[in-house]
Order: structure tokens, then C-alpha cells, then sequence
């Protein structure tokens, strides 16, 4: 492939196989099952042709292998499945979804894969909110999808609805995305995302603020208690971050300590302030119907609580039980709303050690490599970088949006697990720093940044 060609295709696909992971359900509620079955296989194909164009080198030592466990046990649940066709559609699609994430990441340098995911992010919230204005200027009721997959008569749910044209009103939002909880973590995504690249001066200061106000604008107007409970979890792990920066590596003991007391009084006064709490959110004693979710379940798992019922990802509305197994207000919901519970229920114990080891892996090595001086190839200190704050920052996101939803576990969930989980691993080894590039020249909205470097490095980030 010609040098042009080959940057126009990792300049264009790692933003395009981004937004399909981040809006999936833009493109169901817009060309069907069928045309997101076309869009999917395009975006297979494209980390097919970028592994084969790149040819990148990897080494054993470099892989988490706890991927590998994972994946092993929810193939081989298929065997002990009690839905064995379901569980055998849910693991091909964790498994192509994890081809994905572990390509962007073998071939693209870091500050790439960052700059693709925010290409993505800003495509999902510029479409968010133009098509609420659309839909609030011109269609004034609430929308349905193109192609619904359930019989659009009498009185629906408004859950079923794309959007309920809600803007003029001050929300809830829902965007493309058609979930406001959705649409609230792709804003504060870019929240993470725009800042860190902004601070490391990745970004033109006025574009960088901009999309801020996009991002920010957008997460007030999904009102999403979820994510702004997450968005509270976010910002106290920067804030120890940065503190454990200032401290150095000697003094860091107290840094845990005070963390450790942190996490005790919170859990404490969430306690005692519970229903103060569920009032000022405008939740029910029952989380909208999270606990009556959980205790299902939990009781599903406790029936086979080694092993499983399979391996499923997302719930499959069409085989038991997730048929019926939560229902509230005419609405079959297809999640545990809790990644842990959900992973303990298809996979087991063991399964949920293996999710565990990826997890805690990924968030360990993310931690220290955003708080520890990053070094040069002689060991020469270099100066500290905001763009080595983004990968724990968005675990800390993903990990917080998983004790209410599942979507870890899933799309963009489980791809930016996988790829922060690797990408961590590989710097583990090489002691290579999470870098920023220079700010762009092109327009900040659809196209990635330039072609790398050899190195793939860049000094946008070097002063700070």
C-alpha cells in the first residue's frame, strides 16, 4: 500500500471503529440489525487490513494474560451453557470486539489511538446535539427508531423511543446514542479526554475549549445521576493523582492512608445520607428498579456460582430467562446493571477472578504510570505529562460506570478495557511515557491528526 494510502487509512478507520463501538445504537435504531451487521463487518475488516499493512511486533511478556484467561473461560462456558446458541453469539462478539481493541492498539502509536478516540467522541456529541435540535425543531414528539424491533403500536415505554425532544425542555437527552446514561459517559469521556489533551497542549487552546463547553453542555443535559456520580469518582482520583505527583515517591504512604480514610468516610456517610441522596437524584428507594435487578441475579448466581449459566455479554431478549428476568414498566431490561453481578452470573467465580485480574491489572499499572516520573531510554527524568493521567482517568470512568451498568462488559466498554489493559502493559516493560502529540492542523471535528512519526512520539507535552 502506497504511503499516502496507508496514512489515509490510519488516520480515517481508528476514528470510524471508535464511533461505531462508542454509538452503536446509532447505527441499529438507524439502518437496522442489518445495516449495523454491515457496518460491524466493516470495521472487522478494516483492523484485518490495518494488522496486515502495519505488521506490528509484540512480545509474550507484553500481553495480559488475564485477556486470555477471560476469553478461555467464557469460550469454553458454551460448553456448560444453559442457552449454549446464545452464549455462542456473545463470545463472537467479545471476541471480534477484542480483535478490534488489541489491533488500534498494536498498530497505532498511543498518541494516535488517543486522538482517534477523541475524533470519535466529538462526532458522537456534534451529532448528539444536532439531532436533539432536529428533532425538537421539526419533529416536536417523541421519535421512534428507523427500524424498532418491537411492534411500535398503542402506548410505549418512552425508554423505546430514540429521542423523547426533550432539548428546549432542559433534557434528559438522549443523542444518537439513544440512552441518556450513554450519551452522559461518551460527555464526560470527552471531559477526560479534551482536558488531558488540552493540558498537555495536544490541542488549539480555543478548539480545546470549546469542545469542552460541547462536552460539558452535553453532560448537564443528559441529567444522568449515574454518571454524575461517576464524574464525583473521577475527579477524586485525579485529585490523589496529582497529589501523589507533588509528594514524590517517598512520601506516598500518607497519599494511601488518606485515601484509604477517604473511601471509609464515604461509604459511611452514603450510609447514613442514603435517602437524601436517592431524593436529590430523583431515584426511588429501589434505584429504578437496580435492587429488585440485583437481587434476580444474584439469585441466578448463587444456583451456579462456579461455573455459570454461560457466557451471554449483553442479555439476550429471546431465550430464557433473560426473557423475563427483569421487567419493569412494559421494559425487558438486558443487563444486571452491575458488571460484577453480571460477569458472576455467566461465567461464575472463576470467571470473575479472570475479569478481576484484567481489571485490577490494567488499573494498577495505569495508576503508576501516571503518578511515577516518567523516564527516557538513557533514565534520564522527564517532566511529568497530563497525557499520562488519561488511561487511569478513563478506567477509573469505566470501572465507576460498571457498579450501576454492565457496559464494560460490552462495545466501547470492553474495547477501551482491552486497550488501556494492553497499552498499560506494553509501557510496563519498555518504561516508554504516555506522550502527546502536537496540536493539529486540520479541522478538529471529523479528521484524526497527521501521519506518526517513526517514533511515534511528539513534544507538545514537553514543559509540562
Amino acid at each position: 500500500m502506497a504511503s499516502g494510502r496507508r496514512n489515509a487509512l490510519i488516520g480515517a478507520y481508528p476514528t470510524f471503529a471508535l464511533f461505531t463501538l462508542l454509538a452503536g445504537q446509532f447505527w441499529r435504531n438507524l439502518l437496522g440489525w442489518w445495516g449495523f451487521g454491515i457496518i460491524a463487518a466493516l470495521v472487522i475488516a478494516g483492523a484485518v487490513v490495518l494488522l496486515v499493512q502495519t505488521k506490528p511486533t509484540w512480545k509474550w511478556r507484553r500481553v495480559p494474560k488475564s485477556t486470555f484467561a477471560f476469553l478461555l473461560i467464557a469460550t469454553l462456558s458454551i460448553a456448560w451453557s444453559f442457552y449454549p446458541g446464545a452464549s455462542a453469539l456473545g463470545v463472537l462478539l467479545m471476541l471480534v470486539t477484542t480483535f478490534v481493541a488489541v489491533a488500534l492498539v498494536l498498530c497505532l502509536p498511543w498518541p494516535r489511538f488517543v486522538r482517534a478516540l477523541s475524533a470519535a467522541i466529538k462526532w458522537v456529541l456534534a451529532l448528539s446535539l444536532l439531532f436533539e435540535l432536529w428533532v425538537a425543531i421539526f419533529i416536536r414528539e417523541p421519535l421512534l427508531p428507523n427500524f424498532p424491533d418491537f411492534e411500535p403500536e398503542g402506548k410505549l415505554p418512552m425508554a423505546f423511543y430514540w429521542s423523547r425532544a426533550l432539548l428546549f425542555d432542559g433534557g434528559p437527552v438522549e443523542g444518537i446514542v439513544a440512552s441518556r446514561n450513554l450519551l452522559g459517559m461518551v460527555a464526560l469521556l470527552g471531559l477526560i479526554v479534551f482536558g488531558t489533551l488540552l493540558a498537555a497542549g495536544s490541542m488549539r487552546r480555543g478548539w480545546g475549549i470549546a469542545w469542552l463547553v460541547v462536552a460539558g453542555l452535553t453532560f448537564v443535559l443528559t441529567r444522568s445521576a449515574t454518571v454524575i456520580l461517576v464524574a464525583v469518582i473521577v475527579l477524586i482520583a485525579l485529585a490523589f493523582a496529582l497529589w501523589t505527583r507533588r509528594v514524590g515517591p517517598d512520601r506516598r504512604r500518607g497519599v494511601y492512608f488518606t485515601a484509604a480514610g477517604v473511601l471509609v468516610a464515604s461509604v459511611t456517610l452514603l450510609a447514613v445520607f442514603w435517602n437524601g441522596l436517592l431524593e436529590l437524584f430523583g431515584k426511588g428507594e429501589d434505584l429504578t428498579g437496580r435492587l429488585d435487578i440485583w437481587n434476580s441475579v444474584i439469585g441466578m448466581a448463587a444456583e451456579r456460582p462456579w461455573a455459570g449459566w454461560g457466557w451471554v455479554g449483553y442479555w439476550n431478549p429471546f431465550v430464557e430467562p433473560f426473557n423475563d428476568l427483569a421487567v419493569r414498566k412494559g421494559v425487558v431490561y438486558l443487563q444486571a446493571h452491575n458488571a460484577w453481578l453480571d460477569v458472576w452470573m455467566q461465567v461464575g467465580i472463576i470467571g470473575l477472578l479472570a475479569f478481576a485480574a484484567i481489571v485490577i491489572g490494567a488499573l494498577w499499572r495505569s495508576w503508576f504510570l501516571s503518578v511515577d516520573r516518567p523516564v527516557d531510554a538513557s533514565g534520564r527524568a522527564l517532566p511529568y505529562s497530563a497525557a499520562a493521567l488519561l488511561p487511569m482517568l478513563v478506567l477509573v470512568a469505566l470501572i465507576g460506570q460498571g457498579l450501576a451498568e454492565s457496559r464494560i462488559l460490552v462495545e466501547s466498554g470492553w474495547a477501551l478495557l482491552i486497550a488501556i489493559a494492553w497499552a498499560t502493559k506494553r509501557r510496563q516493560w519498555e518504561h516508554e511515557p504516555f506522550e502527546a502529540e502536537a496540536p493539529p492542523r486540520r479541522s478538529p471535528l471529523a479528521r484524526s491528526a497527521p501521519a506518526p512519526t517513526e517514533s511515534g512520539a511528539a513534544t507538545g507535552d514537553e514543559a509540562r
